[in-house]
């Protein structure tokens, strides 16, 4: 018997209608906050305050030396913040809720959002070219422009990121609740689990905490964007689909059979012997419907002989037999012999 559990798998007759997140007073205001916060921490950095010396105490106390017992879980747990795989298990779901839904949105945010982080993340780790801590060479400096790329920190900004948009994608505001909390106790794991680990500062977790935000929040400008792709990309399947409708309804026109060349009997030709034996040999070059050329072979190596209807006939211009002297030639009005009871000539 089936359950509404299994009913809800199934997919929907019509696209539902989805609520897109607008840019609120609300959220602009977060963004700001959340843009003030980033700016605050590259400065920070960039003037060697502080927070770089809270960075140094951290590293020097060597959580993982501290609470060893927790470093097998955690290297496992910090895959949660890896792009390929977290990438993967997100747009597997998504995919699942655009194929029920009708629409290509939640694949398409997922896309912008990722591509977002990858610009944005990526220009400042490669501007400032920060060490990470076991790459550090003098205690106390901020290892800035050293060839480094791990300020902010990519694993914590694309665990905010890639989790955080199954929130900003919820259909209900309970699941959206849930799914906010849920993104928010990864990312904050994720990032921690960094600092435990000794490959980011903290600093790294803190900016990239403030960078995965800045992309959710900053989504609902980029909606009128996905509207448009999703629009161009439905009408280009629509195309493609008339085509092949187009295509398989077009009637077929049957192929007209190619002529075939044959070598000719001899017995067949015809009153022109010279113009067939100049053609012989082209057409008997040709393969027959087996795709053999030993016929054509065979008769260029022996030369048809004329058959006798085409030889001009003989005839000798008189009798064959020698002529008598007392016979007279048949035809001739005289018999040869008297009849008897006649009158005989004198």
């Amino acid at each position: 018997m089936r359950t509404d559990i299994f009913a809800r798998l199934d997919r929907e007759p019509e696209p539902p209608k989805i609520e897109i997140p607008r840019m609120s007073r609300h959220r602009i205001a977060l963004f700001g906050g959340t843009l003030a916060f980033y700016l605050a921490i590259v400065v920070a950095v960039l003037v060697s305050s502080w927070l770089v010396a809270l960075d140094w105490k951290v590293m020097l106390f060597r959580p993982y030396q501290q609470w060893p017992g927790l470093h097998a879980f955690l290297d496992y747990y910090v895959v949660l913040g890896q792009r390929g795989p977290t990438a993967v298990m997100v747009a597997s779901w998504l995919g699942w809720r655009s194929w029920r839904q009708h629409t290509l949105r939640p694949l398409l945010t997922l896309g912008a959002s990722l591509l977002l982080l990858n610009v944005t993340v990526g220009a400042v780790k490669l501007g400032l070219g920060r060490l990470g801590p076991h790459y550090a060479t003098q205690i106390g400096s901020a290892e800035l422009f050293a060839g480094g790329d791990i300020f902010p920190s990519g694993h914590t900004a694309n665990a905010v990121v890639t989790w955080g948009i199954l929130a900003y994608l919820a259909t209900t505001p309970r699941a959206r609740r849930y799914l906010s909390a849920l993104s928010a106790f990864v990312s904050l794991g994720v990032g921690l689990t960094t600092v435990y680990i000794g490959t980011h500062w903290l600093s790294d977790v803190l900016l990239g905490w403030a960078a995965g935000l800045l992309i959710l929040l900053a989504l609902p400008w980029f909606e009128p964007l996905i509207t448009r792709t999703e629009v161009w990309i439905l009408s280009v399947r629509e195309q493609w689909r008339a085509r092949r409708r187009l295509q398989a309804a077009a009637p077929v026109a049957p192929d007209s059979p190619s002529p075939v060349l044959l070598p000719q009997s001899l017995s067949t030709l015809g009153p022109e012997p010279a113009e067939r034996a100049e053609g012989c040999d082209s057409a008997l070059d040709v393969p027959a419907a087996g795709g053999h050329t030993g016929a054509g072979n065979r008769a260029r190596a022996h030369p048809p002989h004329a058959v006798r209807s085409e030889r001009t006939p003989i005839t000798p211009a008189g009798s064959r037999r020698p002529p008598h002297a007392d016979r007279t030639p048949r035809g001739g009005t005289t018999p040869a012999h008297p009849v008897t009871g006649g009158s005989v000539a004198p």
